[in-house]
């Protein structure tokens, strides 16, 4: 349905974020959803890159705070949902999507917290939630069961990961706080240097998460390829039917 493109921490692919947006839309004919964070940024620079990225025909952002990255000033916005606002306010047409932590943010103390910080942005004016990587579908619908006795009704779009690399994801699960289930963790363990059967590991885990997802009522999947993208197709053509 569509391909979103990330951005480099403090703005530094900016121009790449552009460029590769309008490429996968116009040239490849698929909708594009543009990564943009407010970390590192001065307001009137967020005005141009939003202005920019409509003057190369994408109608979807993905809003984000964006990671603190040393030697990079906070900017002008702290938040997403100033981001948010933002957007939503310069080009009311937009559809902005954001994102949430089923297994909740790693700074927010407690899940209460947490998801207050989410119902401000859907608040601003957001259209669609995508989430964090999880390898348990358990934390998928307790988290849909909290928000919506928030008052949180947009849509949520799991987030999912086809492990490729077991360092990698041991790496990147650390930084976002996801948990890697210990039946998978094994699995991944006894065979991290084979890559093929790693990569075979994580195309089965993920297909089982998608068909029990979208069995009880996902809206759809959204997958992270790491720009690897050979295990998501395997996994897409496995859930083609569903």
């Amino acid at each position: 349905s569509f391909v979103s493109v990330t951005y480099g921490a403090g703005g530094g692919t900016r121009e790449r974020t552009v460029s590769v947006a309008r490429a996968i839309k116009k040239d490849f004919g698929i909708e594009a959803v543009a990564h943009l964070t407010c970390i590192g940024h001065r307001r009137d620079e967020l005005e141009e890159l939003v202005d920019a990225l409509v003057d190369a025909g994408i109608e979807n952002v993905l809003a984000l705070r964006g990671d603190h990255v040393p030697g990079v000033s906070e900017g002008e916005l702290r938040y997403a949902a100033e981001l948010i606002a933002l957007i939503r306010q310069r080009h009311p047409d937009l559809c902005i999507g954001a994102a949430c932590y089923p297994e909740k943010h790693l700074e927010a103390p407690d899940f209460e917290i947490d998801v207050n910080h989410l119902k401000s942005k859907v608040d601003a004016g957001v259209d669609f939630l995508v989430t964090q990587l999880f390898f348990k579908n358990r934390y998928y619908f307790d988290f849909l069961d909290r928000v919506n006795s928030a008052g949180i009704k947009v849509p949520i779009v799991p987030g999912l990961m086809p492990v490729t690399n077991v360092a990698q994801i041991e790496r990147f699960t650390q930084m976002c706080g996801a948990e890697i289930p210990e039946p998978l963790h094994e699995r991944l363990d006894k065979w991290r240097d084979d890559e093929q059967a790693v990569v075979a590991t994580g195309i089965e885990w993920a297909i089982r998460q998608g068909r029990e997802l979208l069995a009880k009522g996902a809206p759809g999947l959204h997958f992270y390829t790491l720009n690897r993208s050979l295990a998501t197709r395997v996994v897409h053509a496995s859930l083609s039917g569903i």
